[in-house]
């Protein structure tokens, strides 16, 4: 395993983190139903070969999504049997469920008892979003984090993020953390916080751990023949897992790759990919690979809206770039399922079919795109 220095918090953290958003389960209908046989199996792999780096959160494996998930009471219970201090472990407050002062302490004491701990290494305040950001700063949640970090129940303060760059920079900016947790992948660098932010964090000497490398198994599941005969003509083979992972852990702002690998054998070739994986490893013809498969996916969007906003303000709200993108990423990896959880996820009450067709966004679009008839196509992929 090879390992990276977690930003500024000086610590050694091994270059694949293992993620519990994703474990086993008994009933693959039923998010709560974790195998717990399985899943101690593979953090004992995991743990073995090296991992030091394991992520949890409240509302992971949750019968009910946003609420108190099985994770971290698996988790808790799994390090308990002489693992705790094999690991760094991290956990996140649940943004959305704060209002006051006091809602941050009582989630964190709970977190503790769940995890079986009297501390957290790595502490998160979870998915910063514009719709979450002003409760948490009058909720004070940074003189929350102060008292945590002085009376050791939280060891470093970071957090995790799901909107734009601008908002990013922002928070980074906000509270002197220590690490922050985006998602990047290959197709993903203009992406929320993306490359921009990755190397504005790292310069700011924060850790930054990276989620979704995968995103979400679109890059790796039912890869189409285009693609895959893209990744063949490369003198190295590699698996598209494989691909994905060197390209995130190329960056040498990257400190940890969370994957959330829920069989023995990912988890096995993910181990074996992080073993090479240094910053800067990739070849100038390996880059250029990489290149060729994004270009290929992209060929296959539904809408070419470049994201500009000249649309914005909607009268009526609809969040017309964030229904495109999320168009576009069904159509891209062939992915319906993934998409519609995302939009109901990310796109809030800026949904599709709030669009009166007043057609005040259309004269606006610089890319001539009839914007009221693809939030139509937007509405029957995502919303039925």
């Amino acid at each position: 395993m090879l390992y990276r220095t977690f930003g500024k918090t000086g610590l050694s953290v091994s270059s694949l983190g293992f993620g519990c958003m994703r474990l086993p389960l008994t009933d693959p209908k039923r998010p709560e139903t974790i195998d717990e046989a399985a899943s101690a199996r593979l953090l004992d792999i995991a743990i073995e070969m090296g991992v030091n780096y394991v992520d949890t959160a409240y509302p992971y494996h949750a019968a009910v999504p946003f609420t108190a998930g099985q994770s971290e009471l698996f988790v808790g219970k799994y390090l308990k049997g002489g693992k705790r201090d094999k690991v760094y472990l991290a956990t996140k407050l649940p943004s959305w469920s704060i209002q006051t002062r006091e809602d941050c302490d009582k989630y964190l004491n709970e977190q503790l008892t769940r995890l079986q701990t009297d501390h957290i290494d790595f502490y998160l305040v979870h998915c910063i979003m514009k719709q979450f950001w002003g409760n948490l700063k009058n909720a004070r949640v940074f003189e929350f984090l102060d008292a945590a970090l002085k009376d050791g129940r939280i060891r470093y303060a970071g957090f995790s993020f799901h909107d734009e760059l601008p908002l990013f920079n922002e928070a980074v900016d906000a509270y002197p953390w220590s690490f922050c947790q985006i998602q990047y992948n290959f197709m993903d660098e203009q992406y929320q916080a993306g490359r921009t932010g990755l190397e504005y964090a790292a310069g700011k000497g924060l850790g930054v751990t990276i989620m979704e490398p995968l995103r979400g198994g679109s890059l790796t599941s039912n890869v189409p023949p285009a693609i895959q005969s893209i990744w063949s003509k490369a003198e190295t083979r590699r698996s598209p897992a494989a691909w994905a992972l060197r390209h995130v852990w190329n960056h040498p702002g990257v400190s940890v790759v969370l994957s959330g690998m829920n069989q023995e054998s990912h988890l096995r070739e993910n181990l074996e990919t992080a073993e090479t994986a240094l910053p800067g490893s990739l070849s100038e013809k390996e880059r250029e690979i990489i290149e060729a498969v994004r270009k290929e996916y992209r060929a296959r969007i539904k809408v070419d809206c470049t994201g500009c906003k000249y649309c914005m303000p909607c009268p009526v709200g609809v969040n017309i770039p964030g229904c495109f993108s999320l168009l576009n990423n069904a159509a891209m990896f062939e992915d319906v399922g993934t998409a519609r959880f995302q939009y109901g996820m990310y796109v809030g009450e800026g949904k599709a079919s709030k669009c009166v067709e007043c057609g005040a966004c259309a004269v606006k679009c610089p890319q001539r795109i009839p914007i009221p008839e693809k939030l139509k196509d937007v509405v029957a992929t995502l919303e039925r």
